[in-house]
């Protein structure tokens, strides 16, 4: 199967000297539910935006497709629907008017039918003969959807779909999401909420300072890099951790009463049998113990400190 996404060395440095996309090299698969991670000024709205050909390269080459975006734009840019995390919309249009219009920009035949289903399954119905401008920052945020779903792209982009929405429109959203990927439609987003990504996304991209960290299979990325804890529950707390236990690195926690002990599954032996042992060779007695995997959150942090 071939991307329907790729980039090549992609980069990107504005007339200030700022290089904002460092040799940025992917695949996207058509089908596929990337989740773009990092913190502000990271790069991901620069590389969205110049996929989209809204901001042009310094160099490397992007094609959607198999059409360069540049040299094949017009085939490019009806494949794909940008949701910018802006809320540009005209004051005095009516919302079903804003779909139907943006569809026709595309150069697409009127489609009644489907324009009033994106309004449903977008919760708008209601407001579909609204102004834009009566509407709240939420149903303005759906509008931006449904205008880059009229022309039924192949490739959505969803630059922080859900920013400064409630919880409602957030798991819309997610759903909306998986009914677009059984479609066939191909999904970038970047997000700053990692649950949003931990649930809906099939790989996870992490960027930071113009770089592209890893791009990961998200359950592969989460038993590659995610640790597990060991919580180890004392019966009397401690002030110090005994001499004897130095090779097991344990941290203290919740006021002296716990232990914290970090192991990987992935190794034939995870130390926890010798652990307890030694333990109750230092006259530890334990009253409870529980694990935790690491979480999304967690990886995502490490390796932004990692690389700054």
């Amino acid at each position: 199967m071939q991307p329907i996404v790729s980039i090549v060395d992609l980069c990107k440095t504005y007339s200030s000297g700022h290089q904002a996309l460092k040799n940025i090299s992917l695949d996207i698969m058509p089908g596929d539910i990337l989740a773009l991670l990092g913190p502000n000024g990271a790069g991901k709205t620069t590389l969205i935006s110049t996929i989209c050909g809204i901001v042009n390269p310094t160099s490397g080459s992007v094609s959607v497709d198999g059409h360069d975006i540049i040299t094949g734009y017009r085939h490019t840019r009806q494949l794909i629907g940008l949701v910018p995390q802006e809320l540009t919309l005209g004051a005095f249009d009516k919302v079903r008017n804003s779909l139907r219009f943006s569809r026709g920009l595309h150069g697409c035949a009127p489609d009644n039918n489907y324009i009033d289903q994106t309004l449903k399954d977008l919760s708008l119905w209601d407001k579909r003969d609204s102004m834009l401008m009566m509407l709240s920052g939420g149903m303005k945020r759906r509008v931006l959807i449904g205008k880059a779903l009229s022309h039924q792209p192949r490739v959505l982009f969803l630059d922080e779909p859900t920013a400064g929405v409630d919880v409602e429109l957030r798991r819309d959203m997610w759903k909306l999401v998986s009914r677009l990927r059984e479609s066939g439609v191909t999904i970038i987003l970047t997000t700053h909420y990692i649950e949003e990504a931990e649930e809906i996304a099939d790989r996870i991209g992490v960027i930071n300072n113009g770089e592209l960290l890893l791009v990961e299979e998200k359950t592969a990325l989460m038993q590659k890099l995610g640790s597990k804890r060991l919580t180890i529950e004392l019966r009397q707390p401690v002030t110090v951790i005994p001499q004897s236990l130095g090779d097991y690195k344990l941290q203290l926690s919740n006021n002296g009463n716990s232990l914290i002990y970090h192991y990987d599954t992935r190794q034939d032996r995870t130390g926890i049998t010798s652990l307890m042992q030694a333990l109750n060779q230092a006259g530890l007695v334990l009253k409870d113990l529980h694990t935790t995997q690491s979480s999304l959150e967690d990886i995502f942090v490490n390796l932004v400190k990692a690389d700054t």
